[in-house]
């Protein structure tokens, strides 16, 4: 498959790193957003909790990512991002600050939320 028709799966599956996993996002964001298309969301990523050691952040992030773009799209949300090990154990936010803290509770789309992820309105934007 090319790399403009690659899957969330495939764009997430040789990352070690957080800063490769943010990149790997990014990109899938992108080429997502320039062609909408579901079968690119359904095949479930491996698990990166214990690569990343991130307490579960990047699978949840992953699971509130393509459920939001199903939301936003139209599309069924497939079955893998309602997983527990796709949402995280203790509230994660986004922002240190009280005062942060507080807007991002008001303005975190709800496909992070129900994840226990509280994130800005616009955490997906690209420009």
């Amino acid at each position: 498959m090319s790399r403009k028709h690659e899957q969330l799966s495939e764009s997430l599956a040789h990352v070690v790193t957080s800063s490769e996993y943010s990149f790997a996002i990014r990109n899938f964001l992108d080429r997502f957003t320039a062609n909408p298309d579901p079968t690119l969301l359904m095949e479930e990523p491996a698990l990166l909790a214990h690569t990343l050691d991130d307490g579960g952040y990047a699978d949840a992030f992953a699971a509130s990512t393509v459920s939001y773009l199903c939301q936003v799209h139209g599309f069924d949300a497939p079955s893998w991002v309602n997983a527990k090990c796709r949402m995280m154990p203790v509230p994660h936010f986004a922002a240190k600050s009280p005062a942060m803290k507080a807007i991002l509770l008001q303005e975190s789309p709800a496909a992070f939320r129900v994840r226990n992820l509280f994130v800005s309105a616009n955490a997906l934007s690209r420009a």
